[in-house]
């Protein structure tokens, strides 16, 4: 039997700027991953809740389309400061939800309040461009226009930061927007909209629902839906993808990832090693940039492992909540059975286990219904392993030796995936040559986690995207605008 909190919190949708609590649905179980008690349950929306929140957003999308550009934005600057003074409330809502440390959680709040803060520079960043004289007597010009409804749908492990590489750019383009955040942690989620509403946004503008699969399906095929923005695995990316496209939207599906950390023998080892502990163990490993891949080449192995397998060691895990931990518990149950398995198949694979991250069961600090898994490091994974091969989503970092910095190119290269890798050096010459050959769409050079700041494009490549225009930065603009030339010409 699944434990309880005293207070299980019932959620609702957001829906024309009011909150309802509909009738009649199945209602979904949100857990406290440190515990496994029951903290919340949300609503699964049906096909008549997603086209009565659709129709909202459409019909508010003609006036607000029309509002200034240089007031559109306003809400979103009293928006950025209620961020600020519920930072830590957000963040404790998160660790509460998703598991991760309070450190991970307060930075992925500051990471989601950048984003609103690059949003708001709407003004200029939408601005088009101009020639008069294209011909005689003849002026040329572009500009963009808002596409009407817009869709996000997001994962449980950045709640509050991956809905913000969406809805502040859709909104402050013009558009109206739905959020469908993840089934697993919709608390923080719901706590930023209710924020957003109190920082005064016209009723429909932004609102949201929750659900699963049905409920996506309803988004996807809906033909007032004009553009549909995903994170998630590759599969279910490829699967929106598809569909949503079939339909005549506009889609960017952000999927899985397998990324490679490529360590040279001139590399600094001890800051090498803090910068792999916070790529492959961060947030659990429960993220599409974590370095899930150690590729060492040369001599580099040797120096690097002993220090590696120490730290990895002395990583606490444990409530997520108190101080002092450096590593949280998995989001669910079932995905912790799902990493430990991966760990199994590494095993019978004849992988050879450093830290085997199941024996923090012996003694583990986790409460009875914890979902805790240790760190797991495996040495000599050949590329034909499954854990070479797959996404695990987990803390576990496989290690493959290489002898030459182009054997270790041509090992990332053959990945299916494309998300993000980095490479540890002292030689500008082999950083050089990692960055411009590899194909892989984001690069650290001696950083672990080559995630882009608001105003860069999140840029993954191959099976880690599908689409054109990727997330936040210049590409969220042009994704959620129309470009429009006008000729010109007065007699």
């Amino acid at each position: 039997m699944i434990a309880t909190d005293s207070t299980v919190e019932i959620l609702g949708f957001y829906v024309n700027g009011k909150w309802e609590r509909p009738q009649g649905c199945t209602l979904g179980t949100v857990t406290n991953p440190a515990t496994g008690a029951i903290i919340a349950e949300a609503p699964y929306a049906g096909e008549a809740d997603i086209d009565g929140a659709v129709r909202a957003a459409h019909e508010a999308f003609p006036k607000w389309r029309e509002v200034p550009v240089v007031d559109r934005v306003q809400p979103l600057y009293g928006y950025k400061a209620l961020l600020e003074k519920h930072h830590a409330e957000l963040a404790g809502i998160l660790t509460r939800e998703n598991g991760k440390t309070a450190e991970d959680a307060r930075a992925e709040v500051r990471r989601s309040i950048q984003m609103v803060e690059v949003a708001c520079g709407m003004p200029s960043l939408m601005m088009g461009d101009s020639l008069n004289d294209v011909a005689h007597g003849i002026d040329c010009k572009t500009i963009r226009q808002p596409i009407g409804v817009c869709v996000g749908i997001t994962p449980f492990n950045f709640p509050a930061m991956v809905p913000m590489w969406m809805w502040p750019f859709a909104i402050a383009c013009g558009n109206t927007f739905i959020l469908k955040p993840s089934e697993k942690a919709p608390l923080t989620a719901t706590r930023a909209v209710e924020l957003l509403h109190d920082a005064g946004l016209p009723p429909g503008v932004l609102n949201l629902v929750h659900g699963g699969k049905q409920a996506v399906d309803a988004l996807l095929r809906h033909p007032l839906v004009k553009a549909v923005s995903f994170v998630g695995s590759t599969p279910v990316a490829k699967y929106i993808y598809a569909t949503a496209a079939a339909e005549g939207k506009r889609v960017q599906a952000l999927g899985g990832a397998k990324n490679h950390l490529v360590v040279m023998p001139d590399a600094d080892m001890p800051k090498t090693v803090e910068a792999i502990i916070g790529s492959a163990f961060g947030a659990a490993g429960e993220r599409c940039l974590a370095g899930s891949v150690l590729v060492t080449v040369g001599d580099a192995a040797g120096p690097l492992l002993d220090l590696l397998v120490k730290r990895t060691k002395g990583l606490v895990v444990g409530d997520g909540s108190e101080a002092g931990v450096e590593m949280g518990p998995l989001v669910t149950s079932d995905h912790c059975q799902r990493v430990a398995a991966y760990i199994e198949k590494g095993v019978a694979e004849g992988a050879t286990p450093l830290v085997d991250g199941r024996e923090l069961k012996k003694g583990a600090p986790s409460g009875p219904g914890g979902f805790f898994l240790g760190p797991t490091i495996f040495d000599h994974v050949t590329p034909e392993m499954t854990i070479a091969r797959e996404e695990i989503f987990g803390p576990v970092l496989c290690v493959t030796r290489v002898e030459t910095l182009d054997e270790a190119i041509q090992l990332v290269n053959r990945s299916p995936f494309g998300n993000a890798t980095a490479i540890f050096t002292a030689s500008g010459k082999a950083a050089r040559e990692y960055s411009s050959r590899i194909e892989v769409g984001m690069v650290g050079i001696n950083v672990g986690v080559a995630a882009p700041m608001a105003f860069f494009p999140f840029a993954g490549w191959k099976n880690s995207f599908f689409g054109d225009l990727h997330a936040h930065g210049k590409d969220a603009v042009a994704f959620y605008t129309e470009q429009k030339v006008i000729m010109s010409r007065w007699f």
